[in-house]
């Protein structure tokens, strides 16, 4: 273990076991310039495996009115077994004991999914998630722990990496335009060999390249049988060592006052934004921990046509943050409301560059650190290029990264930025 001071010990003891438990799952189905601060840091290297690229499309807002949910995601208090056992089998793990799925992970279908999630995250242990915790604790040790909010705009789905970095924050609050889709019910599933390979499919992006693509996630989270977001997070809960306790749709008004979702906005109160909220505990410490997802615009038109979102944030106050593969729309002045906002409700931002641009970014107010290698953006983007920031990199000489992030995913070419506010 790092030297840590004993306040982040407890938080560095649940990542050994966490980590200890996926090894121990792999095993079981193996056979189935300016004046702002920047200091050098050490440098931590680990293997990586090689890839070919994936196909990057640009990420659009949305351009339409929030959708009226389903009947089907009307809101319900869930028993935690039934929801924490769909977790559990959707993530290639064995439900309780006495759990009417438990026959089904008899089927061979499920023995394979299994297998491919128990590899999946083997190699994110190895190459991913090993690194990322030996970053947080040789430069930024408060993340390992308790930290009382983190954001995560743009992030889709991703709770994967929200918990790598921030692992124990008290709540997160995550934003994307894909939608959350129903309850799971894998009992109902017309086939559920196609529906787990389609739902392995959805998810090959972000277990190989670190992060979800816009453009296809919504189009996959649409067609399978397995729909929406919701089955995402139940995995990457799942895979955490989490017990998922509630799962709670509701929509925000345009003030942001959250309420329970009835299944369909009202008119008198105008549109709602539309989220669920899911509260979960460590299977080993038991804290309550919570994570809100949104379906939201997050354009300056999108947030002046349903404020609800910003409004709601607002109302949570000052926390951490996260952006990562975020498609550079906070370098669009058609974004401004969404960079203010993080800017002025950041005490710490990690992310690449494909954030916030390091211009915004006042030497009065942030200190600075850079991690990898920057070469620029890739072609799709390569409009949104910092020369002020290859300067920071060329100057600085910053420690390499031993994992890869964003959308040069390879750890030689990835780059990660450390913000912290004065």
């Amino acid at each position: 273990m790092p030297d840590l001071p004993n306040e982040y010990k407890s938080g560095w003891n649940r990542v050994i076991r966490r980590m200890t438990l996926a090894f121990a799952c792999a095993a079981v189905f193996a056979n189935t310039g300016t004046g702002q601060e920047i200091r050098r840091a050490v440098p931590v290297q680990t293997p990586a495996a090689q890839m070919p690229a994936p196909q990057i499309r640009r990420a659009l807002p949305l351009t339409t009115a929030t959708p009226t949910p389903s009947p089907s995601i009307a809101p319900r208090i869930v028993a935690s077994g039934s929801v924490n056992d769909t977790a559990l089998f959707l993530a290639g793990l064995p439900p309780s004991p006495g759990s009417s799925l438990l026959p089904l992970t008899q089927d061979p279908e499920w023995q394979r999914h299994a297998a491919f999630f128990n590899q999946a995250w083997t190699r994110l242990n190895a190459i991913q998630f090993t690194g990322i915790r030996t970053w947080e604790a040789n430069y930024l040790p408060d993340a390992i722990g308790v930290i009382p909010l983190v954001y995560y705009f743009f992030s889709g789905p991703d709770f994967l990496y929200a918990d790598q970095f921030f692992p124990n924050a008290n709540s997160y609050i995550l934003a994307g335009t894909e939608p959350i889709g129903p309850l799971p019910d894998v009992a109902r599933l017309a086939s559920l060999g196609q529906a787990l390979h389609g739902f392995e499919s959805a998810l090959n992006s972000v277990l190989r390249f670190s992060f979800f693509i816009t453009k296809d996630m919504k189009t996959d989270l649409q067609q399978q049988e397995l729909k929406g977001t919701l089955p995402i997070f139940y995995v990457f809960l799942a895979r955490a060592g989490m017990t998922i306790t509630d799962i709670t749709f509701i929509t925000l008004d345009k003030s942001g006052n959250p309420r329970i979702s009835n299944g369909a906005a009202s008119s008198k109160s105008g549109p709602a934004t539309y989220g669920v909220r899911i509260t979960f505990v460590d299977a080993v410490g038991g804290r309550p921990q919570t994570l809100y997802y949104f379906t939201t615009d997050l354009s300056d038109d999108g947030i002046r046509r349903n404020p609800g979102f910003i409004n709601f944030c607002a109302q949570q106050g000052v926390g951490d943050s996260l952006l990562k593969s975020a498609s550079y729309l906070m370098f669009e002045s058609g974004f401004a409301r969404a960079r203010e906002f993080l800017l002025t409700h950041s005490r710490v931002m990690i992310e690449d560059d494909s954030g916030i641009p390091i211009t915004a970014f006042a030497s009065t107010k942030w200190d600075l650190r850079f991690f990898g290698h920057y070469s620029g953006p890739i072609d799709v983007f390569k409009q949104y290029y910092q020369p002020q920031l290859e300067a920071y990199y060329q100057s600085s000489n910053p420690a390499a990264l031993s994992f890869g992030i964003g959308y040069r995913w390879r750890k030689s070419e990835s780059n990660l930025i450390l913000a912290i506010h004065k």
